[in-house]
């Protein structure tokens, strides 16, 4: 069982949790931009959130099931059919065989996923079926593509309520090891700046624009590179914050004045060019409690799941349903 992919936008790569434990060898995790989308899409279609999922940058393209195939969409939300019927953002439908799914343009934010029931069954490389195309790990989807699936017995028909996170806001920020290198005079200044999302921005990392003056460490020509992690906040030299994200780079040298919260990098990714972001710096036990906080929220997905409320001219294969559960004679 497969989708037979017709289109696809020029990012689109197969994206899971990523791949843990390679720091040392220099291959940083990579995995899903918006790792909040890929738990939406598991609770929707009742599986585990390790499956892979097509992550879909701006863009996504037309995909034909070759058998009958469950599917959802999640994450930034997106033009969608099927055979030429808008389909439900942030919900699971059914690709008959032979249907053709359209997904169009991003409407707002960044990333939109595509789940099937099964996950994508690509080969694991390192414990992962995550693309880094940095570190030239897999490749971008291509027209003519067979996208394999693997078994599924679950349903469609089902729905989440949307989430905000596709315009920017505040995002919780903790200190790291070269904070202390910032004077406290720049530390607040940054907190009180409104940033804007930059146009330099891809998997590695988005640039963040601001006006005034830029945001310098003491000594920031001195210091030694040290381990980078996805959600550091890194000083080029022109003083311009960059958030990296899940294909940055291992070690590094500029300084990084704070790291955004693991719960609070799904906003960051899904941040679209030109919204806004401000920071607010937190304590390592409010961190600590935050992301046990957001934890919780992910266990708790599956249980916010709705039926999926479809308008009768809306089903193509209506006659096919059952619409009547008994027979009421005539005379009673």
């Amino acid at each position: 069982m497969s989708l037979l992919v017709h289109q696809i936008g020029p990012a689109c790569t197969l994206q899971d949790q990523g791949r843990a434990g390679f720091l040392d060898q220099g291959l940083s995790r990579s995995g899903a931009a918006d790792q909040l989308a890929l738990h939406e899409g598991a609770a929707l279609l009742g599986q585990s959130p390790d499956c892979a999922a097509l992550e879909m940058a701006g863009m996504g393209g037309t995909f034909e099931a070759t058998q009958p195939v469950t599917i959802a969409l999640t994450g930034a939300p997106m033009q969608a059919s099927i055979d030429g019927s808008p389909i439900v953002w942030n919900a699971s439908h059914v690709l008959e065989a032979g249907q053709r799914l359209t997904i169009g343009a991003v409407q707002q934010g960044n990333y939109g996923y595509l789940h099937v029931g099964g996950g994508i069954d690509a080969p694991l490389f390192l414990e992962s079926r995550s693309a880094h195309l940095t570190a030239k790990v897999g490749r971008a989807a291509q027209a003519g593509d067979l996208l394999p699936i693997g078994p599924y017995s679950g349903s469609a028909g089902m729905k989440l309520r949307p989430d905000d996170r596709f315009a920017g806001g505040g995002l919780r920020a903790l200190a790291s090891f070269q904070t202390p290198l910032f004077d406290q005079e720049t530390l607040d200044r940054f907190a009180r700046t409104v940033f804007r999302r930059g146009t330099r921005a891809n998997r590695m990392g988005m640039q963040l624009d601001s006006e005034g003056k830029g945001f310098a460490a003491k000594g920031q020509l001195d210091i030694l590179s040290e381990v980078i992690t996805p959600g550091d906040i890194q000083m080029t030299g022109t003083g311009n914050p960059f958030i990296l994200l899940p294909e940055c780079q291992t070690t590094g040298g500029y300084p990084r004045i704070a790291t955004v919260l693991p719960c609070d990098l799904p906003r960051a990714a899904q941040t679209p060019a030109g919204g806004p972001l401000q920071f607010t710096f937190v304590t390592m036990d409010q961190a600590v409690a935050l992301h046990a906080t957001y934890l919780a929220d992910l266990s708790r997905l599956r249980a916010q799941v709705e039926p999926l409320v479809r308008d009768p001219h809306d089903i193509a294969d209506l006659l096919s349903y059952q619409l009547i559960g008994g027979v009421i004679s005539a005379t009673d």
